[in-house]
């Protein structure tokens, strides 16, 4: 059970680290949302693209239904944002309150445009996210070998481990689920929320994915297929269980697809084989079954996460000591753990200003 409290590994060890500090202004962290869809122009909601700065998502959510005169619940985002930070993403309101939105322009807040929709956003009404970040005093000579580093990442892939704030501080939400898993771990044991309760067991699901993705690396298995993995299409999302192996690899190298791994709850799809295999001997090692999630019954539906993202549009510059990078990241994927493995910190240190997750996990 300790396992699960451990850092993961770098993935890349042997390259240099850029060193150097983010988020020393929330200018240097500026996130914008890619949505799945653009609002069609018509219909009962309004779609806000809002600029918040150095604004929580909750802040902003408890802002808005108190200046526009309405309900939380009434209020739509299809992702959190970082706190410390220069984000812009779509906000839905009830259409009755579009004749207020003036009243949202403050500092923090900067209302760029209004359009309508025929639903409410909701969680995870996103493609992903677009990235523009500075890192400040890199490590000297670091710049030399920049472009060296990221092409290593844009045609070896990212691990898609969940970042630290996922699991509370110092593993805090993280104990909480496994207590209530019947895994006494100490911490806090109170009754939770509702809301705390799916954030808990979520983080759960999260550790027991980013320590089977430690072994398959581990036992040099990121970029290999075995029998049974699930698949997933790399850029159509289906999902298939890996029958030929011989096939499955030869597609996996084309970037046809990628391997994906375990989200345990009642609707996962399961591999079969030697992937189930390994699996099952996992959830065993942590005193587990597919059981204990299922139970949970929708607090934890279930799903694939691929284990392997891709960073095509991965880019980066110098302007003095300071590196600016851009990149891309789908929907639940985390810039924290590709600046850690970059910047090479400490698990603990990825992110010290990061705000504790609480969406549910993404495939």
């Amino acid at each position: 059970m300790d396992a699960l409290f451990h850092a993961p590994p770098f993935q890349y060890p042997d390259l240099p680290g850029l060193g150097g500090r983010i988020k020393t202004v929330p200018e240097d962290f500026v996130v914008e949302e890619v949505p799945a869809y653009l609002p069609s122009g018509e219909g009962n909601f309004a779609y806000v693209w809002i600029e918040k700065r150095n604004m929580s998502a909750e802040y902003l959510a408890r802002l808005m239904a108190k200046r526009l005169g309405i309900a939380l619940e009434d209020i739509g985002m299809a992702g959190l944002k970082d706190r410390q930070a220069v984000t812009r993403q779509w906000v839905s309101v009830p259409v009755e309150a579009e004749a207020d939105l003036p009243a949202l322009e403050q500092e923090g807040i900067r209302v760029l445009k209004v359009s309508r929709h025929t639903n409410k956003l909701k969680p995870g009404h996103l493609r992903g996210n677009r990235f523009t970040i500075r890192i400040r005093d890199v490590e000297p000579g670091a710049t030399q070998q920049l472009q060296s580093i990221l092409e290593h990442f844009r045609t070896r892939g990212l691990a898609n481990y969940y970042g630290p704030q996922r699991f509370g501080s110092h593993g805090d939400t993280l104990r909480i689920g496994l207590r209530l898993m019947g895994r006494d771990v100490g911490g806090w044991a109170g009754k939770p929320s509702r809301f705390l309760r799916k954030l808990a067991l979520s983080a759960v699901q999260s550790a027991v994915f980013n320590l089977y993705l430690t072994r398959r690396i581990a036992d040099g298995l990121l970029h290999t297929v075995l029998l049974g993995d699930v698949m997933a299409l790399r850029h159509r999302g289906g999902m298939f269980r890996a029958e030929d192996v011989g096939v499955e690899q030869r597609r996996l190298e084309q970037g046809e697809t990628v391997v994906t791994g375990p989200i345990f709850g009642r609707k996962m799809m399961a591999p079969s084989g030697v992937a189930a295999q390994r699996e099952a001997e996992l959830l065993a090692e942590l005193g587990l079954t597919p059981e204990s999630f299922a139970i949970q019954g929708k607090l934890l539906e279930g799903t694939r996460r691929r284990n392997v993202i891709w960073l095509e549009d991965l880019t980066g510059h110098c302007e003095g000591s300071d590196v600016i990078l851009t990149f891309t990241l789908p929907a639940g994927s985390y810039a924290t753990v590709l600046l850690r493995e970059l910047m090479k910190r400490p698990w603990s240190e990825a992110d010290p200003q990061a705000d504790p997750d609480v969406e549910a996990p993404e495939p």
